[in-house]
């Protein structure tokens, strides 16, 4: 059978790294969530996994500057050999999100751009995996859509998978694996349109 776009989406990223290095925006339009996420880090050099990690610019490349110490992971060996080059004193880890053992816990997770290339179930079956890793404490910041089902966007030229849960599910999630929504906005103007999602493990 043909692959689908939802199959495809670790290979897209591999053939176009170059690409997406290119055209990643490193203006940092995410400021001030990261800052949200920054502020509730109440360690000193936080350890902070990166869930789709790219380049590791501009987000974790911020967190470095601000005390953090990264785990990066993504499935694009060209693009996690520009993040070692540029952070060598950093962890990056060839690894899908999905599949995560032998890591961890860590006061933060940031899943920025990259959750939400999943499938809406295997969304479902992450939040588990986040808990797992977060530290007591622990600060979760993800992307998503804003209603559930899949939509289909370009990147060079091909089918770029994208796919979301509702807020309502996302929000159930969130609370069955001890996690309380801190903030969330969608759509949100003055970061590209994105819908983000912050929220701290509670420890229930």
């Amino acid at each position: 059978m043909p692959s689908s776009p939802a199959d495809d989406v670790i290979a897209l990223y591999q053939a176009h790294a170059a690409a997406f290095a290119t055209l990643r925006s490193t203006e940092l339009i995410e400021r001030a969530w990261l800052a949200a996420f920054l502020e509730r880090l109440a360690v000193p050099h936080p350890q902070v996994l990166d869930v789709g990690c790219g380049t590791g610019v501009p987000i974790a490349r911020h967190l470095i500057e601000n005390g953090c110490r990264i785990t990066g992971i993504d499935t694009s060996l060209p693009l996690l050999s520009r993040a070692k080059a540029s952070f060598p004193d950093h962890h990056w880890i060839a690894a899908d999100m999905r599949q995560l053992d032998g890591i961890g816990p860590f006061h933060g997770l940031i899943a920025w751009h990259s959750f939400f290339h999943l499938r809406p179930e295997d969304q479902r079956l992450m939040f588990p995996i986040f808990r797992r890793l977060a530290a007591p404490g622990a600060v979760l910041m993800f992307t998503s859509g804003t209603a559930l089902g899949e939509a289909i966007g370009t990147f060079e030229g091909q089918p770029l998978y994208h796919g979301s849960l509702d807020a309502c599910e996302y929000r159930q999630l969130l609370a069955e694996n001890g996690f309380s929504v801190v903030r969330h906005q969608q759509e949100d103007p003055a970061c590209g349109g994105a819908t983000v999602w912050l929220a701290a493990q509670t420890g229930c």
